[in-house]
């Protein structure tokens, strides 16, 4: 299974959605989950993983992960050939490695990183952004480009952004 994480945050609560869906082409998922938490830290720039990893480990607790199931988190898993990472490679730890983390993300990130792609999809010329721990970059990619929806964000990615927002 393919587990999609997002979190929208409001004025005095964050809202994570998950969207669990099958294969990579899917059109619908197989099931929603979803969860208010308190917010427990101000953004800070540069450490946004200690906002948001709280929220997505939170909801994982309530799915129960079997081996090969993949994780995708809005935003980057690795962020630099030096070995930062992001709240992927957070998330990633927190699992004890055990289950592939791709990062999807929508903007750039600065910094030099051999592992990242960029996606086209559909007619944009702008990219979506890939890093992944425990599983192949490359692999991956191949799959994100074919994911359903002929826009740049993948339909299931689409959808998951909008139900963080209601």
């Amino acid at each position: 299974m393919i587990y999609a994480f997002d979190t929208y945050y409001y004025e005095d609560f964050a809202k994570t959605v998950c969207i669990a869906f099958e294969d990579w082409s899917s059109e619908k998922e197989n099931e929603i989950f979803t969860e208010k938490t308190k917010i427990i830290s101000d953004y800070e720039s540069g450490v946004f993983y200690k906002r948001e990893l709280p929220c997505i480990l939170s909801l994982l607790s309530k799915i129960e992960l079997k081996e090969n199931d993949i994780i995708i988190v809005d935003g980057f898993v690795t962020l630099n050939d030096e070995g930062k990472i992001g709240l992927g490679g957070y998330l990633f730890e927190a699992l004890d490695q055990k289950f592939a983390v791709i990062g999807i993300a929508k903007n750039e990130f600065s910094s030099l990183d051999e592992k990242r792609r960029n996606i086209l999809r559909g007619e944009s010329k702008t990219p979506l952004f890939l890093t992944a721990m425990g599983i192949d970059v490359d692999e991956i990619k191949s799959k994100i480009e074919t994911m359903h929806g002929s826009f740049r964000i993948p339909t299931l990615l689409k959808k998951l952004d909008q139900l963080t927002r209601v």
